[in-house]
């Protein structure tokens, strides 16, 4: 069997082909071209035809990440405004004309390490993505939750401080996502460095503004990964997203915090890895997650 996993972005469409194994035979990048008539929809299809013409046997399913909030079915986004219009509440199968399940973005990031990474067999997981903002997802008992809604694992808006003025996007004061976010820098700098990339190289350095602004950031996720760790047992914690890149940077630190702070009764301990998959890691997720819709359902 065959999956066409899609990873749809405000700037790129990511397409491949996925087996299986989780191997990916083919790959490729074509511009999303977004626009306030939906026209970039025909490129979604340019690409899963593409994709299609590569195989002898037919996909049988496209797996589709995207930004939003799904429906019950996973058959379309019903929520994500002011961001690429037409998006909402339309059919990807009907348009596409192969069964297709959409999913939200960090939630595809988890699939994807549940499916074929680091996260493989696990039945408990949590998945934290740390980039402009801070996403995430949750495995339970080997099977995505998505809650009500499907808003589950926007654990970015968790709340480390109520007392703290700065709202998180959701209205959630004192959240994660600004602790830790890119988007937050500035601010939480004073204006002294415009990235997470420019904070973690002056901390490099030694620079003690940064010390202290770097390791507070860190300070905070251990508090949250210790957090979730009591509400929700997992076996373990996956971190993805760029910020990660920055290696021993951020997880010397934390293993530091997370001894300081999270229980560990009878030696329990959540391990805390770092994701496997990078760049396409939406697209495998969403394949994956759509395969095994497509052997649920024959089963059934």
């Amino acid at each position: 069997m065959y999956a066409i996993g899609i990873d749809l972005g405000g700037t790129n469409i990511k397409g491949l082909v996925l087996n299986e194994a989780g191997e990916v035979l083919k790959q490729h990048y074509i511009p999303t071209k977004d626009d306030p008539e939906g026209k970039w929809r025909a490129n979604v299809k340019e690409m899963v035809d593409y994709m299609q013409s590569y195989l002898q046997e037919k996909a049988a399913v496209v797996g589709m990440s995207a930004p939003g909030l799904p429906n019950a079915e996973n058959t379309c986004i019903s929520f994500l405004p002011n961001r690429l219009p037409g998006l909402e509440n339309f059919v990807w199968q009907d348009y596409l004309g192969v069964k297709t399940y959409v999913l939200n973005d960090a939630h595809s990031a988890l699939m994807a390490e549940a499916s074929f990474g680091v996260a493989k067999d696990k039945k408990n997981v949590v998945l934290l993505t740390l980039g402009t903002g801070v996403g995430g997802g949750v495995l339970v008992n080997g099977e995505l939750y998505q809650g009500l809604a499907q808003m589950a694992g926007h654990l970015g808006h968790i709340s480390l401080n109520a007392a703290d003025d700065e709202n998180s996007i959701v209205g959630m004061p004192g959240s994660l996502e600004y602790s830790l976010g890119n988007y937050s820098v500035a601010r939480r700098s004073r204006g002294a460095f415009d990235s997470t990339w420019a904070l973690v190289e002056a901390y490099r350095k030694g620079d003690h503004w940064a010390t202290l602004l770097w390791l507070n950031s860190v300070q905070k996720l251990a508090v949250a990964i210790s957090s979730l760790a009591n509400a929700l047992s997992p076996e373990m914690v996956v971190l993805a997203g760029g910020i990660t890149l920055a290696d021993d940077a951020l997880f010397e630190p934390l293993k530091v915090f997370m001894e300081k702070y999270e229980w560990r009764p009878g030696g329990k301990k959540t391990e805390i890895v770092q994701a496997h998959f990078g760049d396409m890691a939406g697209a495998i997720g969403a394949a994956g997650f759509a395969m095994k819709k497509i052997v649920v359902s024959g089963k059934s």
